[in-house]
């Protein structure tokens, strides 16, 4: 018997609208219909979407949608690509966690340091340019409360100074680590009233456990995605092997 939408969606705990929006994604293989026109969902289609469902949280929405795809279009190579793909860019990932986490201990110990922090007074474009990054984005982490430059008489151009500068070093790699606005003000804060480096500790080893727990998620999709590409095979050959 075919299972309605509504079957399908209990199944995997989601909205019936959203089972629609998965088979018109590709994330499900076409559903045939009813004489009446209703779609008739089968165990393929269950299979498909508790795969995806698993999937999204390690690979992501838009990769796990793409190696769905790949399945049903019987690409496997593509599949397979896909998930080496984001294994490897999370591999990249802790190692540029690691290695901010390096760079950053430098730069905090410059907070604990007894002598004053030196060095020129910069414009928005000059700290930009020595970033390698927008002028924008100097402004976005102004407006969160992260850096505080000060004004020029007359031009009213923001000017940083030496230990502005550093503070933006500090966001920088921490924003590149994928370190959320309201993870990195702790940490200055820490430094800039005691030199403290407890939330700088804490922010990394959050990160850290944050990757640990996307490569479990992935491990889990993984395996669903293998019994789907398995039962896929299986039922492939089935027709050959009754006609022997």
């Amino acid at each position: 018997m075919g299972l309605r939408p509504v079957d399908l969606a209990r199944r995997a705990g989601v909205s019936t609208q959203l089972v629609r929006n998965y088979e018109a994604a590709g994330i499900l293989p076409p559903a045939p219909r009813s004489d009446t026109g209703y779609r008739q969902y089968g165990p393929e289609h269950v299979a498909a979407l508790l795969t995806y469902r698993a999937l999204a949280p390690g690979f992501g929405a838009e990769t796990a949608t793409e190696i769905m795809r790949a399945v049903h279009n019987g690409d496997e190579a593509l599949a397979y690509r896909l998930v080496d793909a984001a294994h490897a860019a999370l591999h990249e990932q802790r190692l540029a966690t690691d290695a901010a986490s390096e760079a950053l201990g430098a730069l905090a110990a410059e907070y604990v340091d007894e002598q004053p922090v030196t060095g020129p007074s910069l414009l928005v474009g000059e700290l930009a340019h020595r970033l390698g990054i927008r002028t924008s984005a100097l402004r976005v982490w102004e407006a969160a409360g992260l850096l505080s430059p000060t004004r020029e008489p007359g031009t009213k151009y923001r000017r940083y100074g030496p230990e502005e500068v550093r503070d933006a070093r500090i966001i920088h790699m921490l924003r590149q680590g994928r370190y959320y606005f309201e993870q990195i003000k702790p940490v200055l804060d820490g430094l800039r009233r005691t030199g403290s480096t407890d939330a700088l500790r804490t922010a990394i080893a959050e990160r850290r456990a944050a990757h640990d727990r996307q490569t479990k998620a992935m491990l889990y999709g993984a395996a669903l995605l293998h019994e789907l590409i398995t039962a896929g095979q299986q039922d492939a050959s089935a027709p050959t092997a009754l006609a022997q």
